[in-house]
């Protein structure tokens, strides 16, 4: 089989944009998709997530320009040669480039042997709990309102995205328990704390029962990790968006920093880099809680990989849903009991529509089969 010819598409289409803590502007959340013809009618398409403020961000895109071209006429089936000669060398690469290259051989993979790829990763369930995972809304009550509409949808975990302000973050901990105690919650505050902040936190989410707190520091205040590990029950986990690279990844847990690591395939540069993590986090007796946030061909990356694992909890289902779910027409729902299914098709599983994905292209290029890459807006 050879790679003929590879599309590139950048869609941008939201109509209203969120954010994640009072101090961080308005989201601008892309989809960069690539499409990949063979020689055997067989299709690959992967798409990765990225996020910028004040407008789309195109720089998964422009690095694509200058490694598409390596894979024009090369076997997608000889995935660990292809990514060994993608590998940064130089200069480094966006891990985003990088990972929507290696999920898109997996894609055709799947596609060719017929078979979903957490089949093919080895299969350890076929379904996982859900947490509906939010935006940052106005007030306490906002979320009051949104905890009681997802428990009626079936959900039992809800994490926040908040304000990221330490005492109305507390205040909003204590009322969520206070109306809903039995469901489980968890907290992420965008590594906008200090350690006294962190601390102060996490000892009051502890009596709340919280399963966990998540970014409370940037994940490079490695000491400042440990030493609140040290202070306190409640699992403390890192944002996930910070360590980049497997080998620094794999010194982290060896080093005991965290209760349970996180990271996902954008991060660690694909599905392939991504398993690999949750291996050491594995053999290191950790949880690997891998994020979900974002469109639907990145998110059934990461649901692949955590239904080829025991040691990832939950799914993390975005809200709104329909944010997300745009130009799909296969999407990820949460069931009404609480779980997350395997995709039944092969390969990632979903298709998309792809005249409804392309009214919203903001960027568009083509590699052709002389390996030149041609605008195709």
């Amino acid at each position: 089989m050879k790679i003929e010819k590879i599309e590139l598409y950048v869609i941008g289409p939201e109509e209203v944009h969120y954010t994640w803590s009072h101090d961080i502007p308005p989201i601008f959340q892309s989809n960069t998709i690539l499409k990949v013809y063979t020689d055997s009618n067989i299709v690959g398409e992967a798409g990765v997530w990225n996020a910028a403020n004040f407008s789309y961000d195109k720089y998964t895109a422009e690095s694509l320009k200058h490694l598409l071209p390596m894979l024009i006429n090369k076997d997608p089936l000889d995935r660990e040669k292809l990514l060994y000669d993608l590998r940064p060398r130089v200069f480094p690469q966006p891990p985003g480039a990088l990972a929507v290259i290696d999920n898109v051989l997996w894609d055709i993979e799947g596609k060719f042997i017929k078979k979903p790829i957490y089949k093919i990763l080895g299969e350890k369930r076929n379904k996982i709990k859900s947490y509906a995972s939010t935006v940052m809304y106005e007030t306490v009550d906002d979320y009051m309102k949104i905890i009681d509409k997802k428990m009626k949808e079936g959900f039992e975990a809800v994490k926040f995205h908040t304000w990221c302000i330490p005492d109305k973050d507390i205040e909003l901990a204590k009322e969520a328990r206070k109306n809903f105690p039995k469901i489980s919650f968890m907290l992420d505050v965008e590594n906008n704390y200090d350690f006294e902040s962190s601390l102060k936190v996490a000892r009051e989410l502890e009596k709340l029962e919280f399963t966990w707190f998540e970014a409370p520091m940037i994940d490079y205040e490695l000491e400042n990790y440990k030493k609140l590990n040290e202070k306190v029950g409640i699992k403390i986990i890192p944002s996930g968006n910070w360590i980049m690279d497997l080998k620094i990844f794999e010194h982290i847990i060896k080093n005991k920093i965290w209760k349970a690591s996180r990271t996902d395939m954008a991060m660690m540069g694909g599905i392939s880099m991504a398993k690999e993590a949750i291996n050491i986090s594995e053999k290191a007796g950790i949880d690997c809680e891998i994020m979900s946030w974002g469109y639907t061909l990145p998110s059934i990356a990461n649901l692949h990989l955590m239904l080829s694992t025991n040691n990832c909890t939950y799914y993390e289902q975005p809200l709104p849903y329909d944010n997300f779910e745009f130009g799909m027409h296969d999407v990820l729902r949460t069931n009404s009991d609480g779980y997350m299914y395997a995709p039944k098709k092969n390969g990632l599983g979903v298709e998309i529509n792809w005249n409804v994905m392309k009214s919203k292209t903001i960027y568009s290029f083509q590699c052709d089969s002389n390996k030149k890459i041609k605008d195709i807006s």
